[in-house]
C-alpha cells in the first residue's frame, strides 16, 4: 500500500507538471527554472534551422560572383584575343595572296597570245598582267576571311562571350571615335575603326588620338 510519504511526492510531482504546462507558477525564481526545461527543445529546434538556413545563403551569395563573372570576358584578355585574331588573318592574308598570284602566273602565261586578236582592243598582255593582279588582289581579299575561320574553330568555347564583348566594343568605338568629314590631309582620322587596339594602353592611347584629333579639328592645335 502507497505510504503517505509516496502520496505527497506524487502530487507534488504532478503539481510541477501542471505548472510548467499552464505556466501557472508565480515568482522570477520559478518561472526561471521551469521555463528552460518546457521551452529548452523548441528554442534548439528553431535555432538549427535559422543557422543552416543563412549558412546556405551566405554560400549561395559567395557563389554568385563567381557565376557572373565566368559569364563574361575581362577586357584585357577580350583585347588580347581580339589582338591575335588580327595577327591570324594577317598571317593568312600573304601567303593567300602570294598563292592566289602565282596561280594567276601560271595560268595566264601559259596561254597564247596574238598581238592581231586584241582583248577588248587592247594587247592581251596587258589583260593578262591585269587578270594576274586581279588574283592577287582576290587572294588578299580571301586571306582574311580564312584566317577569321580558323580563328573562330579554335575559339568555339569562347564565342558567345567574345561576340557579347564585340558588340560593347563596337559600342564604345562608336561612342568616342571622331567624325570623319573634319579631316584633312595634315589631319588624318586617327584609326577610325579600332583595329589597332589590342591592350587597355592601345585603348587609352586611341582615346588620347581622338582627343588630339578634335582638339586640332577645332583650330586649338597648330597642324605640325
Amino acid at each position: 500500500m502507497p505510504t503517505l510519504v509516496h502520496l505527497q511526492l506524487r502530487s507534488g510531482a504532478f503539481a510541477l507538471q501542471a505548472s510548467c504546462r499552464f505556466q501557472g507558477l508565480s515568482g522570477p525564481k520559478a518561472r526561471t527554472r521551469l521555463s528552460i526545461p518546457c521551452r529548452g527543445k523548441s528554442t534548439q529546434g528553431s535555432a538549427r534551422p535559422e543557422a543552416s538556413r543563412s549558412s546556405s545563403n551566405a554560400t549561395k551569395n559567395s557563389t554568385q560572383p563567381s557565376e557572373t563573372e565566368k559569364q563574361t570576358l575581362p577586357w584585357q584578355e577580350y583585347l588580347a584575343i581580339r589582338k591575335r585574331k588580327r595577327r591570324w588573318e594577317t598571317a593568312l592574308t600573304i601567303p593567300t595572296t602570294i598563292g592566289a598570284f602565282f596561280a594567276g602566273l601560271s595560268y595566264f602565261g601559259n596561254l597564247e597570245m596574238d598581238p592581231t586578236k586584241p582583248i577588248f582592243n587592247i594587247d592581251p598582255m596587258f589583260v593578262y598582267g591585269a587578270a594576274t593582279l586581279g588574283c592577287a588582289g582576290l587572294g588578299y581579299l580571301v586571306g582574311p576571311i580564312i584566317g577569321s575561320t580558323i580563328w573562330r574553330l579554335t575559339h568555339r568555347r569562347l564565342m558567345r562571350l567574345i561576340e557579347q564583348r564585340d558588340r560593347e566594343f563596337h559600342q564604345h568605338i562608336v561612342k568616342n571615335r571622331v567624325d570623319p568629314t573634319a579631316q584633312s590631309a595634315t589631319n588624318p582620322v586617327p584609326d577610325y575603326y579600332g583595329e589597332k587596339i589590342g591592350s587597355l594602353h592601345d585603348y587609352r592611347q586611341w582615346l588620347r588620338d581622338q582627343s588630339k584629333f578634335r582638339k586640332k579639328a577645332a583650330g586649338f592645335l597648330s597642324e605640325d
